[in-house]
């Protein structure tokens, strides 16, 4: 019976990191591929994925219409600080929808 708090903590902690990779760009296909089963990882990962697609459609864009760097600067910001916010809510074991993308991680079928 000690044993179960400790591999319940061990898990917990397990979902924290999870949840702050899906945040990470890219490495968000760890958690996916890990841990996509677990319905705070999955909220999580959604969002992260939503965060993932603008990035990649910035990119794309930024090479394409080089005139408009300002504005892709500016979005970039934007979604470093909503990733901020995305891991400061998996750290408080929070499952709080990120302002301006929720709608859209909710459409992510995982």
């Amino acid at each position: 019976m000690d044993n179960q708090p400790q591999q319940s903590n061990g898990a917990h902690q397990n979902d924290t990191l999870m949840g702050v990779l899906a945040y990470l760009g890219p490495l968000v296909i760890i958690p996916f591929l890990v841990s996509k089963e677990v319905p705070f990882v999955k909220f999580h990962i959604k969002q992260g994925l939503v965060l993932l697609v603008i990035e990649l459609i910035l990119m794309v864009a930024s090479m394409t219409l080089g005139s408009l760097w300002v504005l892709f600067q500016i979005v970039n910001l934007i979604v470093l600080v909503l990733s901020i916010i995305g891991i400061i809510n998996v750290v408080q074991k929070q499952e709080k929808i990120l302002p301006g993308i929720g709608q859209f991680a909710a459409k992510f079928k995982i």
